[in-house]
């Protein structure tokens, strides 16, 4: 079998609409686990939002989590990679989102951080289908900067959720000059990472600890998050509900996300 590394995405993934993995795509994950194939979850989730799918994820050893921010052994519950984003850029994220009226959402490793307010108003973001989730899980902050100071170099990735396309566009504007890695994983979601780092750095770095080549893994996804690791991976799969630029440049294109989408690609890929 030639390939070594199935790397997959979350939501709108592996995820159905409803935020389930099936028990036909967890059977496929532990099946190519059983053959030698590593499997890596390439989410921009953390930790605290995946702990929800352990029981799923038992074949799962490897995590290039946090948009590519983190890259994590779960076996051995471990930091293999780690790169922050900067503390002036978190404060001028954070200046750029509140002048939007925009849900600021920082990651760290083990925490999803969120003022109170804004988790109640989910829906006005376009992120309702996550508000239990967040409900459950928050860290209530309602001095972000502070937390920031108190906290030096946890925090990996800022979200900024808008209520509206336009509004996002002004968040662009503002800070498309920090040299960040910006990118667009939900509808009006800015996606804030330090530059160069991404799912597919992070892929890169895992083939490098597990002495593998790049070419030898297959990725899959459907957002603008998803693209350059799709596109660096040997074999890249789009998800039949994923966006068209991700379509464009992937090899394959398989059912979506509730028609067993990740299963089906893992038949046809890892049987030829």
């Amino acid at each position: 079998m030639k390939y070594k590394l199935f790397a997959f995405d979350m939501d709108g993934t592996i995820l159905t609409s409803d935020k389930k993995i099936t028990p036909a795509t967890a059977a496929k994950l532990a099946e190519l686990s059983r053959r030698g194939v590593h499997v890596a979850v390439s989410t921009g989730r953390a930790l605290a939002e995946l702990d929800a799918y352990k029981d799923a994820f038992q074949a799962v050893r490897y995590g290039v989590i946090l948009s590519g921010g983190i890259v994590y052994d779960f076996a051995e519950k471990k930091v293999l990679t780690s790169h922050p984003v900067a503390e002036d850029m978190i404060y001028k994220l954070i200046d750029a989102g509140l002048a939007e009226d925009a849900m600021v959402h920082m990651l760290t490793l083990d925490k999803s951080i969120a003022s109170e307010r804004d988790i109640a108003r989910m829906h006005e973001v376009h992120m309702g289908i996550y508000q239990s989730m967040f409900d459950k899980i928050c860290v209530r902050c309602d001095d972000f900067k502070k937390f920031v100071r108190e906290n030096p170099g946890e925090v990996i990735k800022v979200d900024l959720y808008h209520t509206s396309k336009e509004s996002l566009n002004r968040t662009v504007e503002r800070v498309k000059n920090y040299g960040l890695n910006l990118v667009f994983a939900e509808s009006t979601n800015l996606e804030a990472s330090p530059a160069g780092i991404s799912k597919a750095s992070g892929l890169i770095e895992l083939c490098k600890i597990l002495n593998i080549d790049v070419k030898d893994c297959v990725a899959i996804g459907d957002a603008g998050n998803d693209f350059e690791i799709i596109q660096t991976a040997g074999v890249g799969v789009a998800m039949g509900n994923a966006i068209d630029e991700v379509k464009e440049i992937a090899d394959y294109v398989t059912d979506d996300n509730d028609h067993e989408g990740v299963a089906k690609a893992i038949e046809k890929v890892f049987s030829e």
